[in-house]
């Protein structure tokens, strides 16, 4: 293991000296990453040292090192806490023991015993960094939670929302034979309400039902072909594997035994739709969206048999649609870039017309759509349309000169692209403009001594960690230190232009406590509130 980052926190300097130049901090496994003189103090800078242990005295001015241990608690659980203290007390070592304290130890401190806690410590951070990085521990997890994993995947994978060049692996690694087929389709299994009422076998078990028939169609299939059945949104799904060997009639045959052997066997209504069949498993979404559909029919032609989409929507060969896969790739693209990715998704869309053999009329509705749903995204984000089709006359005027199927990608491009700038400048300026409004929400909000970045991010409808970081990189500096900064700066102004005591100027500008708001100024001025006044000022 490395070197694990430590924390000295106590108010007295000639402490924090002895003890951080005591040690041989190396040789025990630790690098002192820094120290605090008060608990506030360490408080604002956990977050920037990220230490891994924290050593802290328990009384000190501000806050006290248990409240400091209660406040790292909640915020970083996982930090290992030493607490000394010059007070032989044994209601602070039992509330230091209920904070989960590591250890608990009396000053003066003797360096051969911190460093056997020292060392303790460590080997308690190693078996933890070990366990959690056990090999066997992880793959039994991962074995444990495979079925979830594998459910999960085949979701996606109905969805089309897996990524293409991982259903090979993926299906391996899943344990899913279904690779390598003719054809594949989907078939849908809905259990009968009615039956979940009315069945004997099951009436006092209706959650027992689905199981049971997934697993009787499993047993019905498996002696015939390859599929993999889970459970999805809409019910009992199957993906069937086609190959040579099997025909699709003698599917639908064995489909509709199943039906009448469920009914007859288990005493349990179903009804299947089935999807039509798709050339690739990257196609597969298009099986499950009509098996659903099929499914769709029972109020017509009623349920406990197969439904198969073919028998109900005449296929429409050659068809050339924009569907919610490629509209949801077109805008993904316009939106986050880059300029080779709009590029490419906009190329594809106009390749599949070369490869559809329609009518002419639907090339021009295919193309339609297409423009469509970027204008749509024009007016989500309010931008202007002629702008973005850069032609000073109406947009639809210009749009006559779109619908050239040779021209479409190239006239379509420079359009994506300038959409792509305008929302890359409109986050630049939501960005600028959050900063603003945080910079004005503390501006005005400073004197309460409970603003915290927390009820800034309400305010502003943000997560505290992106607010953070955004903040840190437009202005240079963290949200504590700009407060802090608004602070002092309202306060000297007081101190210059009244004479209200320094303890109605401390909490004018939401400090709480004097002597605190004294250390702050003192520590940013160099001098204390009352020297910074000179003889005008009586503290």
């Amino acid at each position: 293991m490395g070197l694990y980052r430590i924390m000295l926190v106590d108010d007295e300097e000639e402490v924090r000296k002895a003890i951080i130049h005591k040690m041989n901090w190396e040789q025990l496994g630790f690098v002192m990453v820094g120290d605090a003189e008060n608990g506030q103090d360490a408080l604002e800078k956990l977050e920037q040292m990220e230490p891994d242990v924290v050593m802290t005295d328990i009384r000190m001015p501000y806050m006290d090192g248990l409240t400091l241990t209660g406040k790292i608690r909640e915020k970083y659980p996982s930090v290992k806490i030493l607490i000394f203290s010059g007070y032989d007390d044994f209601e602070y070592a039992q509330r230091a023991i209920k904070l989960n304290a590591a250890e608990y130890i009396l000053k003066p401190v003797n360096g051969e015993e911190l460093a056997a806690i020292l060392r303790r410590i460590k080997k308690n951070l190693d078996e933890e960094i070990e366990q959690r990085r056990n090999i066997n521990m992880l793959q039994e997890r991962y074995l444990s939670s495979l079925p979830i994993l594998r459910e999960l995947y085949l979701n996606d994978l109905v969805r089309m929302s897996a990524d293409v060049g991982t259903i090979a692996p993926k299906l391996r690694e899943y344990g899913i034979n279904i690779l390598d087929a003719r054809k594949w389709l989907t078939a849908m299994i809905h259990v009968e309400q009615e039956e979940k009422a009315e069945n004997q076998v099951f009436s006092e078990h209706q959650e027992l039902i689905p199981i049971s028939v997934r697993d009787f169609v499993e047993d019905y299939l498996r002696m015939h072909y390859r599929f993999v059945t889970f459970n999805s949104a809409d019910g009992i799904t199957v993906i069937i594997a086609v190959d040579e060997s099997n025909t699709q009639t003698g599917l639908m045959n064995l489909l509709s035994d199943v039906c009448k052997e469920s009914r007859r066997l288990l005493g349990v209504s179903i009804t299947i739709g089935v999807g039509r069949s798709c050339d690739t498993l990257q196609e597969i979404g298009r099986s499950y969206r009509t098996c659903v559909d099929a499914l769709g029919y029972r109020a017509i032609v009623g349920g406990g048999k197969v439904i198969y989409i073919n028998d109900m929507e005449p296929v429409s060969r050659g068809k050339l649609q924009l569907d919610d896969k490629g509209e949801a790739e077109l805008t993904a693209a316009i939106k986050f870039g880059p300029e080779e990715l709009i590029e490419s998704v906009i190329r594809n869309l106009a390749i599949k017309m070369d490869d559809a053999k329609v009518h002419a009329r639907q090339y021009q509705v295919y193309m339609l759509s297409i423009v469509n749903s970027m204008i749509r995204l024009m007016q989500q984000y309010d931008l202007n349309i002629s702008e973005m089709f850069d032609s000073g006359e109406q947009y639809t005027d210009m749009l006559d000169g779109l619908y050239c199927r040779e021209e479409f990608a190239e006239r379509l491009i420079p359009v994506a692209r300038r959409m792509n700038e305008a929302l890359n400048r409109e986050r630049d300026n939501t960005t600028k403009q959050v900063i603003r409004q945080a910079k004005e929400y503390i501006r005005e909000n400073y004197a309460n001594p409970e603003l915290s970045v927390e009820m800034l991010c309400r305010y502003l409808h943000m997560s505290p960690a992106y607010f953070s970081t955004v903040f840190k990189k437009e202005t240079g500096q963290s949200y504590v230190n700009y407060l802090t900064e608004v602070r002092l700066n309202k306060a000297v102004e007081l101190l210059s232009e009244t004479d209200d005591k320094t303890y109605m100027i401390a909490q004018k500008v939401g400090y709480q406590e004097q002597n605190y708001f004294s250390y702050v100024f003192k520590k940013q001025y160099g001098v204390s509130p009352t020297k910074y006044r000179g003889p005008k000022g009586n503290g």
